[in-house]
């Protein structure tokens, strides 16, 4: 969906100037809301500690307005011992309750860094276990073999790479977008 005059978005997208795509490249403000889920195979990496934690072709993305995706891994495409429940949980309007993980990655511990949805609501219910990193948390997380740049603020997951454009919701004064 491109933002358009009779998009509910256009006015935000006005305001913070919608940075056009160009071929191959996806602009956060085309995103919905609520969210879509959506299968992807490209090729995720992630590293801790100097250790490959995830490797998988098997995850999923979510895209909401504002935000790069975020991506949802399978459990069982992660390193054994890479995950330890941690403390606190928190709420998506949108998925529901989130749970929390420690990961762990050669000799790093990155505390509270992965989420997960025990029992996500509605369309997001193939989510369920798939786990999610914050990639400032991680030595590096890779799409397709690029590195990806963290969603700027310390709440959102999102991964940036260089075929999504924004602005992007995160850094200093977005937080009322």
């Amino acid at each position: 969906m491109a933002a358009c005059a009779t998009s509910p978005f256009a006015f935000w997208v006005a305001d913070r100037r919608r940075i056009a795509p160009g071929p191959g490249q996806e602009s956060v403000w085309d995103y919905p809301r609520p969210p879509r889920l959506e299968h992807t195979s490209r090729l995720l990496v992630i590293v801790l500690g100097g250790q490959t934690i995830v490797e998988t072709r098997g995850a999923y993305r979510v895209l909401e307005t504002s935000h790069p995706p975020s991506y949802y891994l399978p459990p069982e495409d992660i390193l054994d011992g890479a995950l330890v429940p941690a403390e606190g949980s928190s709420y998506c309007e949108w998925k529901g309750g989130a749970s929390y993980y420690d990961v762990h990655g050669g000799d790093r511990i990155a505390r509270r860094a992965a989420w997960y949805y025990p029992s996500p609501t509605g369309p997001f219910g193939p989510i369920a276990g798939h786990v999610a990193f914050y990639p400032a948390a991680m030595d590096g997380c890779f799409v397709d073999g690029e590195r990806v740049t963290p969603q700027d603020g310390g709440f959102y997951g999102g991964w940036v790479t260089p075929d999504i454009v924004g602005p992007i919701k995160g850094g200093p004064g977005t937080h009322g977008w």
